[in-house]
């Protein structure tokens, strides 16, 4: 009798136990990233900072072009980081994005290069890239902040969301503004695709909602985590300036108010 007692509380005490791994198995797995970048202490420092950021995430490294192509062929990624110039391949980012958009069509893609800003922007975005930081132009906090937010604008993306030149996202009516600050693929101006990175967004759509009243500095510095100054407010409405000028060369609607900040033109 002990004997088969004794059994019985060995399986039973094996049952819990069991019933645990099971749990674990529907645990959501982590996201699952990827870093294409062919100078290695670069890599491994933007990788550093997401695995600080999220514990746990799972961050894939390829230095070489021939690498990323095979590894994207393989697998889905929840966000892919690249560079443009990979080794002596100057434009082998572009060909990397080409193979997504064709085989993954959707995957968030954020662009990090030592090519200008102002140059490669449009032309990343023109190939669905979600965003574009330039290398020496950026801190670990404004990386982390796109970052993520690609992430989870990627995660919300749902099946069936109309494309951003469909009729029903087009602005109604000369002049209307459609714009999702999480989303790089949606802003739309008069129905054309405007190209501003995310903080530009943020504070397009600051100025928009208030179109007609005075935003003020200090309430712009809510929407721009980092860089709180006057001078990189001043940049950024500079950029979304420019963003309009290349569709409106006439674009005037937002106004710049001495000492105070600045206004969207158009009454709401």
């Amino acid at each position: 009798m002990s004997a088969a007692l004794g059994r019985k509380c060995s399986q039973a005490r094996k049952k819990p136990s069991h019933q645990g791994w099971k749990r674990r198995l529907i645990i959501a797995p982590m996201e699952n990233v990827v870093l294409i970048e062919d100078d290695k202490p670069t890599s491994d420092q933007l990788r550093g900072w997401i695995e600080a950021a999220r514990p746990g995430i799972r961050v894939s490294q390829y230095f070489t072009r021939d690498e990323a192509e095979a590894a994207l062929a393989r697998e889905a990624f929840d966000l892919v980081v690249l560079d443009i110039e990979l080794g002596r391949e100057r434009h082998a980012g572009v060909a990397i994005i080409n193979a997504i958009n064709k085989t993954r069509p959707g995957t968030p893609v954020l662009v990090v290069s030592a090519m200008p800003a102002a140059i490669y922007r449009s032309i990343m975005k023109a190939l669905d890239a979600w965003d574009y930081l330039q290398k020496t132009a950026f801190e670990e906090s404004d990386f982390i902040e796109t970052f993520f937010e690609i992430l989870r604008a990627g995660k919300d993306k749902r099946p069936g969301t109309p494309a951003p030149n469909s009729s029903s996202s087009a602005a109604s009516a000369a002049g209307d503004l459609s714009l999702d600050p999480l989303r790089q693929n949606t802003p739309l101006w008069r129905g054309q695709r405007i190209n501003l990175p995310l903080t530009a967004q943020r504070i397009l759509a600051t100025l928009y909602q208030r179109r007609g009243q005075v935003v003020s500095y200090e309430d712009l510095f809510a929407v721009v985590k980092s860089g709180r100054n006057r001078d990189n407010v001043r940049k950024h409405v500079s950029t979304i300036r420019e963003a309009f000028r290349e569709m409106d060369a006439n674009f005037d609607a937002i106004e710049n108010i001495p000492m105070r900040g600045f206004r969207w033109a158009d009454a709401a």
